[in-house]
């Protein structure tokens, strides 16, 4: 456990002024967030935080509160905690998100402590649910952190994720009397390091199957495409990852393909749709065998262990395919860690 700082007077401070720590650089690693628990008032404060945040649903709230309170919120809480239900870790009591951004954060805890000893403060905060990046921030101020570096755990950047969490972190600034000063790390879509690890998971992967996948597909969160036509840059980025990856691996254009998931409300939405592309590729294409990744998911999550390994495979079976391997996200995976603890010294530098 990292030693406190201890409470010391501020230099020149007149006598009675309260004690303060100080000396520390505080890691924040920010993830999308998880109800507490999948009944339905747990799951309906989640979803209400989550689907009132104007970066994610953007029309009128004069319009979109009254549908979403007295409607969406009145049944989707019980589907929601249906798949939450399913692949929840009850031996903990939480979430697999929660689960596994607590094993990552352990890892970046020993990697900092290794390059830094206990200058460097981690821990970690949910845009959506608890631990709230509110409370984190407040805690680390009140180490000791003068400085606090935050990392959203989103490879490819979107207002709907990246910016979002940045938005939460700068009102948690807001509320503090004496702020620290911050550094927010930028997406990573690009970075070697995560390519690397990416294509050795893909590797892995493909080395246990008893068949070779036909096809790769990577498959991203999905966003309106209205998004992209007001300049939001994610379709562009989990473009180039999906090339970087293709590229790392040695693979021709056609063994590997880029759709988006998670479609919600009437509006398009960047496409190829996934759930629709692998049954039309086990329908159109003959694909029988092909596997699935999810590169912008950094921990395994609702999205993946629920909406592709039970949704999208069946759709894909549906259609006549018959194998469908999913290649889970990279979680605390050690090349993982390795690439994140790489991005969050480069933006420490100059500070520690």
């Amino acid at each position: 456990m990292m030693s406190q700082t201890p409470e010391t007077p501020l230099p020149h401070a007149p006598e009675g002024h309260p004690k303060v720590r100080m000396g520390k650089i505080g890691l924040l690693m920010a993830n999308l967030g998880t109800p507490d628990g999948h009944d339905y008032w747990s799951m309906r404060r989640y979803l209400g935080e989550f689907l009132s945040d104007r970066r994610v649903i953007d029309y009128s709230p004069f319009l979109w509160q009254p549908l979403l309170q007295g409607i969406i919120l009145t049944s989707r809480p019980f589907r929601s905690g249906a798949a939450y239900r399913s692949i929840w870790n009850n031996e903990a009591g939480e979430s697999p998100l929660a689960t596994i951004t607590k094993a990552q954060v352990a890892k970046m805890k020993t990697r900092m402590r290794a390059r830094f000893g206990d200058r460097v403060m981690v821990d970690y905060c949910m845009r959506y649910g608890n631990p709230s990046t509110m409370t984190k921030v407040a805690e680390m101020q009140a180490a000791g952190c003068e400085r606090i570096v935050f990392f959203p755990l989103y490879p490819q950047y979107a207002g709907a994720t990246s910016a979002t969490a940045n938005d939460q972190f700068f009102r948690a600034l807001m509320k503090l009397k004496w702020q620290p000063s911050s550094r927010t790390v930028p997406a990573y879509f690009e970075d070697p390091r995560y390519i690397e690890a990416l294509a050795q998971s893909v590797e892995r992967a493909y080395a246990a199957a008893e068949i070779e996948p036909e096809i790769l597909v990577c498959s991203y969160h999905g966003v309106p495409k209205r998004y992209l036509m007001e300049g939001d840059p994610y379709h562009c980025q989990c473009q180039k990852t999906t090339r970087l990856l293709r590229e790392r691996l040695g693979w021709d254009k056609d063994r590997i393909t880029t759709t988006f998931q998670s479609k919600f409300g009437p509006e398009e939405w960047l496409k190829p749709y996934t759930v629709e592309e692998v049954a039309r590729l086990a329908r159109e294409d003959g694909k029988r065998n092909i596997a699935v990744i999810a590169p912008a998911f950094s921990s395994d999550c609702i999205e993946t262990l629920e909406e592709i390994n039970e949704e999208i495979r069946e759709s894909f079976e549906e259609a006549g395919g018959e194998r469908f391997a999913y290649i889970p996200c990279l979680n605390d995976d050690e090349a993982h860690m390795d690439a994140l603890a790489d991005i969050a010294a480069e933006n420490l530098a100059g500070w520690i």
